[in-house]
């Protein structure tokens, strides 16, 4: 059986094997620090190979770079031996019930960094959109404090350790020499692992204010290239100018998007307002509905199309000089007959083309200006927070749920898409999607990262028992979800009493108990077919590997340890620990369904309707491997030492050749 390899993919290897297959000539030998003969890539016959022109040295040329992009680079693309440890009691099912375990939704703890490349195998390429507010650089907040010093060994090792504070969150002070060099680094590296979570026809929404706009396009054009520039949107964020600013009040801030392939990328259309609407009438009762009259008249001038017009009332019509009608004469006489053509109230006016409402694109061109009347400014995300919570501020300058639900919109989201949210803060996020999915009748999922950082403890959310930004993020998505729920179901009631039968369905519960239930619930579903809208979430936690160290360089251990070593896993670590990180190395979305069943004895979880099968109990037997076998898992995983004899072990490959010959065996 292939052992588990337990850590995040090392990008930077990815890239020379695609590098080595398509430039074979480029691969080379050389000495590494160490003294060690190892396999390289060529720089100067790729450079040959790629381009007609090259650029050497410091030759003059168009880049943006900073101090230390090359090592933002490597940490982006250097391995870690992490994982994700499951959190039952925290989570919430997807009916609300607190430690439910069966939401598709996932909120997760840790350094965004990390937990961005635990996610690489499994959700590569299937992030439909992004949205993320990170920190703009005011010189008043905190980055990320990525060590730079170490090398790729050092950061397999230490990658992720918390400061004495508890996180590896760092004030960035406009004093500091680094003090853009310091943001770029941070976002660098999580930009470009982002960009490959997400799907063909994906797109990034990132919020930024006047501090680093610029250096953000920049770095947006390095990651997911130039031409793939959706726009920069002007987020009107104030309502009332603020006098005692120095020079400007600033009203606005920005957000920046990107499409994964701008080819693939299509736009969601905005509904369409009462104003776009109301120039459309229907003075003379036209079946056809709403309309509102056009020019018929062009400038290119045609002999053919000059040609004169008798009005209903008599009057003759013919265009301006230099002018001519839009159409034949032919044409023009049949528009005229079906009464597609306006003569106004008299009969005797120019004749004006009829464009009907019912005719036009049904949604609208989203524009770059968006206004806080339509989605929303920073009070109205504030006051959202506050009735949440009872009326209390615990985070400062929260998104409004408007603005997050127009960027849902314009992402042009599919019915089950995966939105990402990596710096979730106060999870707007994830309420906005869940408000979405109840309005729309959808079933998005969403995934929130937010490292736990501390709360200051002089502020009224630490007094209050929110210790962690993590901890207001979680509790704002159970209310939020709870509220939704509730007004769902108002909504859905008051359907059904419109209808009649529906109407008297819900009313027989009272008399027919259970089965008028289930009914009542079918008929839910029919009116309404956002009837089970998943408001909880799976709790997962960043930490170390559920393995010892040994596990990873066996080499560097003397033989004679191996016998006070029984076990290659931490004590500390539970069996659901161990499946969440199989199903990150396995590429299984950790939203999976679940199943813990028993089969001999043996604790057996069952994942994706049987993809994956895991037993780690000791002493599992032939019994145990033979009904294992016998369900035909795509995937089986088991701990090396779980095997209850040598003789097990030996009948393993023959019972699983019989029953399931094709299921791939794994071992921890």
């Amino acid at each position: 059986m292939e052992k588990l390899k337990m850590h995040t993919p090392n990008k930077a290897d990815d890239n020379f094997k695609k590098l080595a297959a398509l430039f074979p000539n480029a691969v080379t030998e050389t000495i590494d620090e160490n003294g060690e003969v190892v396999r390289a890539i060529d720089k100067d016959v790729l450079m040959q190979e790629i381009s007609c022109t090259v650029v050497d040295g410091n030759e003059e040329r168009y880049q943006f770079t900073w101090p230390d992009k090359k090592k933002s680079v490597l940490l982006a693309n250097a391995p870690i031996a992490k994982t994700l440890r499951p959190c039952r009691e925290e989570s919430v099912g997807k009916d609300g019930t607190p430690g439910g375990f069966d939401s598709e939704n996932l909120y997760i703890e840790g350094d965004n960094l990390e937990v961005l490349k635990l996610l690489q195998e499994t959700y590569l390429g299937k992030i439909k959109m992004i949205y993320i507010d990170p920190p703009y650089n005011t010189g008043n907040d905190f980055v990320y404090e990525d060590d730079f010093a170490q090398n790729t060994e050092e950061y397999l090792a230490n990658s992720g350790q918390f400061d004495e504070d508890g996180n590896r969150l760092v004030p960035n002070t406009e004093s500091n020499g680094r003090f853009h060099t310091d943001w770029l680094n941070m976002i660098y590296p999580r930009l470009r692992l982002a960009k490959d979570l997400l799907t063909d026809d994906g797109v990034i929404f990132i919020s930024i204010d006047e501090n680093e706009i610029e250096n953000l396009k920049k770095v947006c054009d390095d990651t997911f290239g130039e031409k793939n520039f959706v726009a920069s949107v002007i987020w009107e964020r104030a309502f009332a100018p603020k006098n005692d600013a120095k020079y400007f009040s600033d009203s606005h801030d920005y957000i920046v998007i990107y499409a994964k392939n701008l080819i693939d990328f299509q736009i969601g259309k905005l509904p369409r307002t009462e104003e776009a609407n109301s120039r459309y009438k229907n003075p003379d009762n036209d079946p056809r509905g709403p309309w509102a009259s056009d020019n018929m008249t062009v400038k290119t001038y045609s002999a053919n199309y000059d040609y004169k017009i008798t009005t209903p009332n008599g009057t003759i019509m013919k265009p301006a000089d230099g002018r001519c009608w839009f159409t034949s004469k032919e044409r023009m006489n049949k528009l005229i007959e079906d009464g597609r053509v306006w003569f106004g109230e008299d009969g005797g006016n120019m004749p004006r083309l009829k464009r009907y409402l019912a005719d036009v694109q049904q949604g609208m061109t989203p524009t770059t200006i968006w206004k806080h009347e339509d989605v929303g400014h920073n009070q109205e995300g504030r006051q959202e927070l506050k009735k949440l919570f009872d009326d209390k501020g615990y985070f400062d300058g929260p998104k409004p749920v408007r603005l997050i639900e127009r960027a849902l919109l314009i992402g042009n989201l599919n019915s089950d898409s995966l939105i990402l949210d990596f710096f979730s803060g106060s999870a707007t996020t994830a309420h906005a999607v869940m408000k979405y999915n109840a309005e729309k009748g959808t079933n998005c999922k969403f995934i929130m990262v937010q490292v736990p950082e501390e709360t200051d403890k002089k502020s009224e959310a630490y007094k209050s028992g929110y210790k962690t930004i993590c901890e207001i993020g979680k509790e704002r998505i159970r209310r939020a979800g709870a509220k939704i729920r509730e007004e769902n179901e108002k909504k859905k009631n008051m359907i059904l009493l419109e209808n009649e039968k529906d109407a008297q369905l819900f009313f027989d519960i009272a008399k027919h108990g259970k089965d008028a239930v289930e009914r009542t619930k079918s008929a839910f579903k029919q009116v309404d077919g956002s009837y089970l809208i998943d408001t909880g979430f799976r709790v997962l936690k960043c930490d170390t590997s559920n393995m010892k160290d040994v596990y990873y360089n066996p080499a560097d251990y003397e033989a004679d340890l191996f016998d006070m070593m029984t076990d290659n896993i931490k004590e500390d670590r539970t069996p659901e620990d161990l499946l969440f990180q199989i199903m990150l190395d396995l590429g299984i979305e950790l939203s999976s369904k679940i199943e813990e069943t028993v089969v001999a004895g043996k604790k057996v979880f069952d994942v994706a309707d049987g993809f994956l099968i895991a037993c780690f109990d000791a002493n599992v037997t032939d019994e145990t491997i033979k009904a294992i076998a016998q369900k035909q898992p795509y995937y089986f995983v088991m701990r090396d030492s779980s095997l209850a004899n040598d003789c097990v072990a030996t009948n393993f490959e023959q019972i699983f050749a019989t029953y399931s010959p094709d299921t791939v065996r794994k071992v921890l």
